[in-house]
């Protein structure tokens, strides 16, 4: 049976857009996430990238506990928290501190690249040591400081010990999937910028999934553009603004979130739109309708857990309607 009556959350990488300061941008990412907790989102989580002028999502756990202090039940956490560039032993003692202000309200997304360039990665690195090999062992240090005092080490998180804080692993590739799997964790696959693997991904998580403390069943949550509107053609024409997006990073430029155009024949040659949207295919965009079928279709081929949605619109106004037409699909409505 096709389920699309599942639980739908929130990705937000916290982007500046055109004529914003930086801490409009921060008033944004807040006023969004109070009104998908209004529409009852499941979750609200911040991404983590570095020595970037168009996002301002570097200091994650900071904007989780501005986020946290600013709702009052929607769950808040880290998509993800980019281990190579923090130790575990801080990392628990921030979102330990953080469930203990707003218990049950944390949530932790771990992932393995260190979200930025290599210069900046090294200037951002706890050890010179390359960290990204020990993204299993620093996964298993987290769910030891926020478990029982009696399994601890000499070193412990206070706060942090006894909070179990859910922790789950975010991946891009098929590597994060066969971790997941293997620790019993709830397994995050990023295929709204990278959707080649997800397909493979899925099923090696499923495949291998050992019940744990944690999670008896597989839990599989999928990341993916969602630009919803009133009709198909305006879906089509805000779209522009995400494919902008994805020809910044393309480039490698720096240019701020930008408004819809009429058409991006100009702005892209032929290889750049089929890079830009060959990262960006794993989208739902259109109509209340069309979002219905896609989101039908989907599921009807992956049933999925949970749909974690980002959204690329310009317009803070049309970028909540996408929101609550998405929220409206999943409720039947």
């Amino acid at each position: 049976m096709t389920n699309i009556h599942i639980p739908v959350s929130v990705l937000n990488l916290a982007p500046i857009r055109e004529g914003q300061t930086t801490k409009e941008a921060i008033d944004s990412m807040v006023d969004l996430a109070q009104a998908v907790e209004k529409m009852g989102y499941t979750r609200y989580w911040i991404a983590e990238h570095h020595n970037t002028s168009t996002l301002v999502s570097s200091a994650t756990s900071i904007l989780i506990k501005h986020t946290l202090e600013h709702t009052s039940k929607i769950k808040v956490g880290s998509g993800g928290v980019m281990l190579p560039n923090h130790s575990p032993l801080v990392v628990a003692e921030q979102f330990g501190t953080m469930a203990t202000i707003y218990p049950g309200r944390v949530d932790l997304g771990l992932g393995r690249a260190p979200g930025t360039d290599m210069e900046t990665a090294s200037a951002l690195r706890r050890s010179q040591v390359d960290s990204v090999y020990t993204f299993p062992d620093d996964i298993q240090s987290l769910l030891t400081y926020f478990g029982p005092e009696e399994e601890q080490g000499s070193v412990k998180a206070y706060p942090g010990v006894g909070t179990n804080i859910p922790i789950y692993v975010l991946g891009s590739s098929t590597d994060s999937a066969h971790l997941a799997a293997r620790l019993g964790l709830p397994y995050v696959f990023a295929s709204h910028f990278a959707p080649r693997y997800m397909e493979e991904a899925i099923s090696i998580y499923r495949m291998e999934f050992k019940p744990s403390q944690y999670l008896d069943k597989p839990y599989m949550m999928v990341c993916l553009n969602v630009i919803a509107a009133e009709t198909d053609e305006e879906a089509k024409n805000l779209s522009t603004t995400m494919k902008q997006f994805f020809l910044n990073v393309v480039r490698g430029s720096r240019i701020k979130l930008q408004p819809p155009v009429e058409t991006m024949d100009y702005l892209w040659t032929p290889m750049e739109a089929e890079m830009a949207e060959s990262m960006s295919r794993m989208s739902f965009m259109g109509s209340k309708e069309s979002i219905r079928q896609q989101l039908t279709n989907f599921q009807s081929y992956f049933n999925v857990n949970e749909i974690m949605a980002v959204s690329y619109i310009y317009d803070a106004d049309k970028q909540k309607r996408s929101y609550e037409i998405l929220k409206e699909v999943v409720e039947g409505r």
